[in-house]
């Protein structure tokens, strides 16, 4: 079945690993490929320690939304290449922030759309905000996040542990 877990409060990613690490945990075959990120985060380390494959497609800097530098593309492109493989390989595949690199012009939504096709019998998890309707449309699951209050409003920085 396909899940997405879109809109703009806190928890989509950590959504998508609580149902990777429940799946890993029953002896199921689990991969995630984050677009647009690259660091180290408490969260994949623990995936990694488990034994849980997590691959990662961006750089340190932020994505500009109206003028990606074509590096941001080509990496984003490279992780949809590698979805497209291991989409047939794995029970469980989390696409981390699959829907900005669409929404942000990095991937075609109609490559999206073929690999939700393919999945076949792969469980297949999309996350991030702004999730278009064809994808919501096709999807089995949806959770959309929404932010009610969050203390970087009021000027407080992500904190190593809780938000990273």
């Amino acid at each position: 079945m396909i899940h997405v877990y879109t809109g703009n409060g806190k928890g989509k990613t950590t959504a998508a690993i609580g149902l990777a690490i429940r799946a890993f945990g029953r002896g199921k075959k689990v991969a995630m490929i984050q677009f647009m990120k690259n660091g180290r985060y408490g969260e994949i380390t623990a995936l990694r320690a488990l034994g849980i494959e997590v691959e990662q497609f961006g750089r340190a800097e932020f994505v500009d939304r109206e003028k990606p530098d074509r590096e941001d593309i080509e990496l984003a492109e490279k992780a949809l290449e590698r979805a497209e493989k291991l989409v047939c390989e794995c029970d469980l595949l989390v696409l981390d922030e699959i829907n900005v690199a669409v929404d942000y012009g990095l991937i075609a939504l109609e490559r999206v759309l073929d690999l939700i096709v393919r999945a076949g019998n792969t469980e297949l998890v999309l996350t991030g905000r702004y999730a278009r309707e064809e994808v919501i449309d096709r999807a089995d699951y949806v959770t959309e996040m929404r932010e009610i209050k969050h203390p970087y409003s009021r000027g407080v920085e992500a904190r190593e542990g809780v938000e990273f």
